[in-house]
């Protein structure tokens, strides 16, 4: 249903008349802001170059060296000053952005993609629920860890609003509760149903991959003489973090491990039974869809009609096969693997 909505949004983006006001390239320009550097967002980058070709626009894209609400609205104000019709940001602190992002939306058309901030008057949100993701990674701890046992989670900061999501996701669904309202303040329990939260508390890494593998490194040696543990990578590199942490450790298969997004090294461990499973979005989408709506509203698109849905998640597993209880798409890993490759050679 997503992709048939997508593609009809699409075609009646095609009718429009193209917009008066455009670039030095003679192209309506709009811009897509990340919120850090990554991987993950050159499958976005992928997606969002195939939209601004497929509708005649001109395509920014840009990822801050570091996630900094200052390095960020740095380059947003930066596209300002170059006359962009339109605006796709990854919001880092949506409470401290809020007032400049509601500024920004009375210029220039403006979505939230992956991160949302909701009070700034955007056109719409692009991306997953990610507190149902979150619950979808807290399955796969509770079929890894049936018993119940000790829970590590990881991610890169517990201030943007999918980590804080996330983060409630996993814990509620291992709680059999829910509780986000004050998960998503920081207030954090020991015991999660049968599951021991770990520090009591997510293990953060200000998105340093480095730092990443030292808290891995540092949990493992803490908890070496734990019996069922579980250590759940958030951010799309700290599943692979952990990974190399369990195979220095020669732990590989008595830590399991859960993760987030698709990375390559992700996928590989995945399809060689070191990781149980991640929890993938679609990030191709998310620039497909961004520069899509962006397009059809510079152009002269009626507001009301964009997609309002959120993308759905998936889950990436070794056979790629039907789980009992499941309801989301599951994808075989090395399949995967190699069309999120041939996908972003493509178009390169």
């Amino acid at each position: 249903m997503r992709v048939l909505a997508l593609m009809a949004f699409a075609g009646l983006l095609a009718t429009l008349p193209a917009c008066t006001k455009k670039s030095g390239s003679g192209k309506v320009k709009v811009a897509i802001v990340t919120n850090c550097t990554a991987d993950f967002w050159l499958h976005a980058e992928a997606g969002a170059k195939k939209a601004a070709a497929e509708n005649d626009v001109e395509l920014d894209f840009r990822q801050p060296k570091t996630q900094t609400v200052i390095d960020q609205m740095e380059i947003v104000e930066a596209l300002l000053k170059q006359g962009i019709k339109g605006l796709a940001v990854s919001v880092i602190n949506p409470e401290e952005q809020t007032p400049d992002l509601t500024r920004i939306a009375g210029q220039v058309n403006l979505v939230t993609m992956d991160n949302d901030a909701d009070k700034t008057g955007r056109l719409c949100y692009v991306g997953v629920d990610n507190y149902l993701a979150g619950k979808e990674a807290g399955r796969a701890v509770k079929r890894a860890l049936p018993k119940g046992g000790t829970i590590a989670l990881f991610i890169g900061t517990t201030t943007s609003a999918n980590s804080k999501d996330r983060v409630a996701g996993v814990l509620d669904e291992l709680a059999g509760s829910d509780n986000r309202a004050e998960i998503r303040k920081g207030n954090f329990q020991e015991k999660y149903g049968v599951y021991t939260l770990y520090r009591k508390a997510p293990i953060t890494d200000e998105t340093e991959e480095a730092k990443a593998r030292t808290n891995a490194e540092s949990a493992l040696e803490q908890l070496k003489n734990t019996p069922d543990v579980a250590m759940v990578g958030l951010y799309a590199y700290n599943p692979k973090a952990i990974l190399t942490a369990v195979r220095g450790k020669n732990l590989v298969g008595k830590v399991k491990i859960v993760g987030f997004d698709e990375d390559f090294d992700t996928l590989d461990g995945i399809d060689k039974g070191e990781i149980e499973a991640t929890v993938v979005q679609d990030p191709y989408q998310y620039g497909y869809v961004s520069v899509t709506c962006l397009a059809y509203v510079a152009k002269g698109g009626d507001k009301t009609k964009i997609p309002q849905k959120e993308i759905k998640h998936r889950l990436v597993t070794k056979e790629g096969t039907m789980i009992k209880g499941v309801d989301v798409e599951i994808l075989k890993a090395s399949v995967f693997s190699t069309t999120t490759r041939e996908s972003l050679a493509a178009v390169k």
